[in-house]
């Protein structure tokens, strides 16, 4: 039975978000396919994924917030999960562009669920999405926006919601028919923009999560399109599309209003394809550079860049030649870029880690995919993904790739594991031996408290250091060299012949030079290994081989 306006709640965004994610993981490898605007490196559908992947993630947070007290959180508490979501998720142009129009809509929707506030919300979207980005094209993605606002409020007057979104996608469906008409690289091509597919991909997930019911003509095929072919690809960027520079560069920036404003005549005379969504001093920053430097130093001058993403839009992006697989490859996901340049240093492919930012699924099968190989193995190294990991896992195999999930729950754990790996050996012995080197490490690590509360240690107030073994609360302490020592006699009380100590990114070396001496006075034989690179918070992760 279809729902009515008032069905337009916390529930209605949850399920928009879960279909919406569940039909551009269908759709993903389509629009990937036809994107050849503004540069043909085929990654919109997958960018798109991802950003309604963060999206969906920050809506269940919030579902989850509200389990402990059987309730279910409010329509504003859900649109503006979603639309801070797709902030701090989204990934390329297309990415950034639909975290400013879910903005957009979560602005209106906060105040009310009806549907003129729908229509209110559908144009104010549009409209936002056009103010951030510096040169608007029509034939893309914004057009397509617009023409669904413009539709929805044809509907000026029906009080049904139903009927808002289902304008607002069946406008928005004729416009993406059009846009091969509209933007010259698209018709050389015989493609219609792949932003603007799935946006309308998005928009029938929001009629089937108010109406219940999947809208009519649901599978959309473009009129008279074919499909890329390679010749058409090469006329594309001899036309233009792939002309330009040399970089993608995206990061998350903290800043005030007025720097933002700076930042983008000073982003919009280093290149284009300039979007910069966001508000409330948090924005998400995209632009195609010569200088990915210079870009970054920009944001350094608005304010504090993080998630910085650097990206080459190589000749063989366009023209790609043919590489053949390595026979295995191995993912780690680590908590700090020195761990990172390690396991790169190892051969791994890695996937960084910050706090309270863990990698979402579609990372994990990006990593695996940037691996090349036909068998990876996959070390989370944190027992809170091991779900996120089974699904990456799930969904390469489907690609045709070996993907064996060793359920390493700490960083030491991982190094442990590609310290054995030969991928010489055969994928189950390989398996075999990384796992039983992940299983025989124990891991600790020092942690700061950030609240009074009850541990298995006793209760800690607010500033002391933890000490964790196996993720456990072991010793509370008062500085950081005191409890990494006690952290360490415990671990070594059941015996051990190697220490790995990870530092974090401002622990001093002194305190590593101190613990190495501390291991060595009081443990014959145990042999000390010194890594930089843990996370920010955690000053010291520790392992027991």
């Amino acid at each position: 039975m279809p729902q009515t306006a008032d069905d337009m709640d916390a529930v209605a965004v949850r399920t928009w978000c879960s279909l919406a994610l569940e039909a551009l993981g269908r759709e993903r490898a389509a629009i990937d396919a036809i994107n050849v605007y503004p540069v043909a490196d085929g990654d919109t559908g997958t960018n798109l994924y991802l950003t309604v992947e963060s999206a969906a993630g920050a809506v269940e947070a919030v579902f989850a917030a509200h389990e402990t007290g059987a309730s279910v959180p409010g329509l504003a508490d859900a649109v503006r999960a979603m639309a801070h979501g797709a902030l701090i998720g989204a990934r390329g142009n297309s990415g950034t562009i639909l975290a400013q129009l879910l903005r957009g809509m979560a602005g209106v929707l906060a105040d009310g669920h009806d549907a003129d506030h729908l229509r209110l919300a559908l144009n104010r979207a549009a409209t936002a999405a056009r103010q951030a980005v510096a040169h608007p094209v029509e034939g893309t993605v914004l057009t397509v926006a617009t023409a669904a606002a413009e539709a929805a409020g044809r509907t000026a007057g029906d009080p049904s919601a139903q009927a808002v979104v289902q304008a607002a996608y069946e406008g928005a469906r004729t416009a993406l028919d059009e846009t091969p008409g509209q933007l010259a690289v698209l018709g050389r091509a015989g493609v219609v923009d792949a932003g603007g597919r799935g946006l309308v991909t998005v928009l029938e997930a929001l009629v089937e999560a108010v109406s219940g019911e999947t809208p009519e003509h649901g599978v959309w095929v473009a009129p008279d399109i074919a499909p890329v072919t390679t010749a058409a690809a090469e006329d594309c960027v001899a036309g233009g599309a792939q002309d330009g520079p040399a970089f993608e560069v995206i990061y998350l920036l903290e800043a005030g209003d007025d720097a933002v404003d700076r930042l983008r005549t000073r982003l919009d005379g280093l290149g284009d394809s300039l979007v910069v969504v966001g508000g409330d001093g948090l924005w998400n920053v995209h632009v195609h550079v010569d200088d990915a430097g210079a870009a970054v130093e920009a944001g350094v001058e608005a304010g504090r860049p993080y998630r910085i993403r650097i990206t080459h839009f190589g000749a063989d992006r366009v023209h790609p030649h043919h590489v053949e697989p390595a026979q295995r490859g191995v993912v780690v996901v680590v908590p700090g870029p020195g761990l990172s340049g390690l396991c790169s240093e190892a051969g791994a492919t890695t996937v960084l880690a910050r706090p309270g930012e863990p990698p979402a699924s579609g990372e994990l099968v990006d990593a695996i995919r940037r691996a090349h190989a036909r068998e990876v193995v996959l070390l989370p190294n944190d027992a809170d993904l091991r779900h996120t990991a089974a699904a990456a896992a799930e969904q390469a195999r489907t690609e045709g790739i070996r993907v064996a999930l060793i359920p390493t729950r700490a960083a030491v754990q991982g190094i442990a594991a590609l310290a054995v790996h030969e991928p010489d050996r055969s994928f189950d012995e390989d398996v075999v031996a990384m796992t039983a080197a992940a299983g025989a490490t124990r891991y600790g690590e020092l942690a700061v408290a950030e609240r009074q509360s009850w541990t298995m240690a006793g209760i800690c107030q607010a500033g002391d250091i933890l000490g964790l073994i196996e993720g456990d609360v072991a010793v509370i302490g008062e500085d950081v060299p005191g409890t990494a020592r006690a952290v360490i006699d415990r671990m070594l009380a059941a015996g051990g012949e190697l220490v790995t100590l990870v530092l974090g990114e401002d622990v001093p070396d002194a305190l590593a030079d101190a613990l190495e001496e501390h291991v060595r006075e009081g443990y014959l034989a145990v042999d000390t290994v010194v890594y930089r690179g843990g996370g920010q918070g955690t000053p010291l992760l520790v392992g027991v081989e």
